[in-house]
């Protein structure tokens, strides 16, 4: 009996050495065959795309547009793409009974002048623009979808957000540029609230609570220095608005309201407020 043990003992030995050998080669082939995959096909890069929206709380045919564009941020619907939704506000509601509190003249100055390079007879909301290169009515699903694919195609310039911090009542930050940024483009940076709501009272949505994405807030042209691969923003905070959670959106576009050949976005850091900016005495 004794023999027939140490028998046994010599045999599962053996037999368990090679197990462990066998399971200790398939780890190892597992994670060389990983490495040799990704050489051959590298991690899918995302070109982003800034996808403008400009809406109005006075219109009744804007909001289904509104969720369109949240629905395309957050579905993200274009493998190749990172889109950067921008939710624009105009002015030229406020006579028909509601006052919309995130309508700019200034953006409406941006989409007048999308208004005069696309030709059309006018301004009209919804209208959504994609890359700066294409317009239709903002609540077109597959044209929005296609034009997203489309534009994505076409690879972007270098620009990235290096710092955001918390200066008082404005978000300051350091941007990294191309190295020859083209001569003939004009770089912006947006303050973006991340969501919002209004219980509209009056005008042609009243009695609906309204819902927002992307909301821009501010949208300020930054100066491009002539030498050097950085450059700073600054951009105020609303009064009404808390800092926490808010993004930047920076974008270099050709002029006349042109393409847009870079783009970037990067949100306050959570901690914002505890990091900002000393104020010296």
């Amino acid at each position: 009996m004794l023999a027939l043990r140490r028998s046994a003992s010599r045999i599962l030995l053996p037999s368990a050495l090679l197990l462990a050998v066998a399971i200790v080669a398939g780890v190892l082939l597992h994670h060389i065959s990983r490495a040799l995959a990704a050489e051959r096909h590298p991690a899918a890069t995302h070109t982003p795309v800034v996808v403008e929206l400009f809406t109005s709380e006075g219109c009744s045919s804007c909001p289904p547009a509104d969720a369109l564009l949240a629905r395309l941020q957050q579905d993200q619907p274009v493998a190749s793409a990172e889109v950067l939704a921008m939710e624009e506000h105009v002015d030229y509601w406020e006579g028909q009974g509601w006052h919309d509190r995130f309508s700019s003249p200034n953006i409406t100055a941006r989409q007048s002048a999308y208004t005069s390079r696309f030709q059309i007879d006018s301004n009209y909301t919804p209208q959504m623009v994609v890359d700066g290169t294409t317009q239709f009515v903002g609540n077109d699903t597959k044209q929005a979808v296609d034009a997203i694919a489309r534009t994505a195609r076409t690879p972007k310039l270098a620009l990235s957000i290096k710092a955001l911090m918390l200066d008082q009542d404005r978000i300051v930050g350091e941007l990294s540029l191309p190295p020859a940024p083209p001569s003939d483009t004009v770089l912006y940076a947006a303050l973006v609230q991340p969501m919002a709501s209004t219980q509209v009272l009056h005008g042609e949505n009243g009695g609906h609570t309204l819902n927002h994405v992307s909301v821009v807030r501010n949208l300020q042209r930054v100066d491009v220095p002539r030498a050097g691969a950085t450059t700073n923003f600054s951009l105020a905070i609303p009064k009404s608005l808390s800092p926490a959670n808010l993004r930047v959106v920076v974008f270099l576009q050709r002029k006349g309201q042109g393409p847009i050949l870079a783009a970037a976005s990067s949100s306050l850091p959570a901690n914002a407020e505890d990091a900002a900016v000393p104020e010296l005495n």
